[in-house]
């Protein structure tokens, strides 16, 4: 609920700064609302009357009518009669029989609803936010919130959801579910609940920052008019945006990255996906567009000779290419690698048995210098691959190695081993040099995850480094 002498003496806040001044970003927002120790929505409401010059109880009234369209969308979903050509008749399917997803009761409503409503826009439309997928979230999220709690929770936490919002409307500017359904509904999602559970500012950043970080540059539009598919990027959302406001107020999860850099990151990797990954979802989805008759009859028949053509290719070239898959599988009862330890099989697992493999080339000489050359994702990784590949060049130990992993950083003195780490600019580049006593050795290997490489080079021969590599039970692939 909200308090008018909180919102009004933010007001006065708003108001007494020098001018001209700039706009609060998302987590200026957050940090004033813990600075005054008051309501993530207080401070959203304090905001919206300060530049729309309105009292508190006509800004949460003029949000309340912000909704009135989106919700009759959703009722028109839940309509048995309401079909939609991408979606069926799921919102009917689902809210007439609640509980089938999730068995959380609450969640389900919501998910429920908000395929309601994506049957609905697809009949008569909805009032966008960042696009009509987050509209979607929001409608569906805010008719289940009326429905499980008192109005006057609801629509302080619907405002902090639409102020969220209206960022990704701004930072949207090309195709793209992470600025849209996906990312905006989640990110929007976690915030309503963390208000709503009477969370603080610093739950909800974290919260936020957690929904927020699964959606970078997942693609959209181009999946949207393949029957079915949006259904989990909308319902997604929900139980993401969930998820994070549970691990936020529920735990003491580190979360480092402020909610402006992630919400920069995401708007900056959404005109990259654009550019380079909706090509490749168009060219393997196209074949599977719902298309309309009605609409064909205007096409030239050349062109559209030319897309059977292509949907005709499409599966036979998928097939191929998991079948290429199917060929390096591990057998399923013998699913896993070796275990990785520091988190992560790319970071620490390939470039580790990288400088293995220099260690068993190393034999018995003494290590003088260690000199680690890694492409830029790795480097920025470097906290917690350097303690793998100083323990795979030094001591030959596995990836399984936990002892070795936490202690060789300290033992680097006793031992007398120089260490030098270089940024490289080659993709995947991972190459490990050791000057020994007997000479120098030298393994240049490409990253292919899974604790897996690609070996390139080495010193003093390719051919000692394969078999070494075999001998280690290290997976080496093209």
């Amino acid at each position: 609920m909200i308090r008018r002498d909180k919102v009004q003496a933010l007001v006065d806040y708003l108001a007494g700064r020098p001018q001209p001044f700039n706009p609060l970003t998302l987590g200026g927002l957050l940090h004033l609302a813990d600075q005054y120790v008051t309501r993530v929505s207080e401070i959203v409401v304090a905001e919206a009357c300060f530049n729309e010059h309105l009292a508190p109880e006509e800004v949460l009234a003029r949000v309340e009518t912000a909704f009135d369209h989106n919700l009759e969308t959703v009722r028109l979903g839940m309509d048995r009669d309401s079909q939609s050509f991408l979606m069926g008749r799921v919102g009917y399917e689902l809210t007439r029989q609640p509980g089938q997803i999730t068995n959380d009761s609450f969640l389900d409503r919501a998910i429920s609803l908000t395929l309601a409503a994506q049957v609905g826009n697809h009949l008569v439309g909805l009032a966008p936010c960042a696009g009509t997928g987050d509209a979607c979230v929001f409608s569906g999220l805010t008719a289940a919130m009326l429905e499980a709690y008192p109005r006057e929770e609801v629509w302080p936490a619907v405002a902090v959801m639409l102020r969220v919002g209206t960022f990704f409307r701004a930072g949207k500017t090309t195709t793209g579910c992470n600025m849209e359904g996906l990312g905006a509904g989640a990110c929007g999602t976690a915030a309503a609940l963390v208000e709503l559970a009477g969370g603080g500012p610093r739950e909800m950043d974290r919260a936020m920052v957690l929904a927020l970080s699964p959606t970078i540059s997942v693609p959209c539009t181009p999946r949207v008019m393949v029957p079915g598919l949006c259904a989990t990027h909308i319902g997604g959302a929900l139980m993401l945006g969930q998820l994070a406001a549970g691990l936020a107020l529920k735990t003491s999860i580190p979360v480092n990255v402020p909610v402006d850099v992630m919400l920069a990151l995401a708007a900056r990797v959404h005109q990259v996906s654009a550019r380079t990954i909706v090509p490749e979802v168009i060219r393997y989805m196209e074949a599977y567009f719902k298309s309309d008759p009605r609409v064909d009859r205007y096409i030239e028949e050349q062109v559209k000779s030319e897309e059977e053509q292509r949907r005709a290719a499409v599966a036979g070239r998928a097939r191929e290419e998991v079948g290429r898959l199917a060929e390096l599988a591990n057998p399923v009862i013998k699913p896993f690698g070796e275990v990785v330890v520091g988190g992560s099989s790319q970071a620490v697992g390939s470039p580790t048995n990288t400088a293995r493999i220099a260690h068993a080339l190393a034999g018995d000489a003494t290590i003088q210098k260690v000199l680690i050359e890694l492409y830029p994702e790795l480097f920025a990784r470097r906290a917690i691959n350097v303690p793998g590949i100083l323990m795979g060049a030094v001591y030959g130990a596995s990836t399984a190695d936990s002892q070795s992993y936490h202690q060789i950083l300290n033992e680097l003195p006793r031992l007398g081993i120089t260490v030098e780490i270089k940024e490289a600019n080659e993709p995947q580049l991972q190459r490990v040099t050791l000057e020994t006593s007997a000479g120098r050795v030298i393994v240049d290997a490409r990253n292919r995850g899974g604790g897996r490489l690609a070996l390139v080079e080495a010193i003093p021969s390719l051919e000692a480094a394969l078999e070494a590599a075999q001998k280690l039970g290290i997976v080496i692939v093209p």
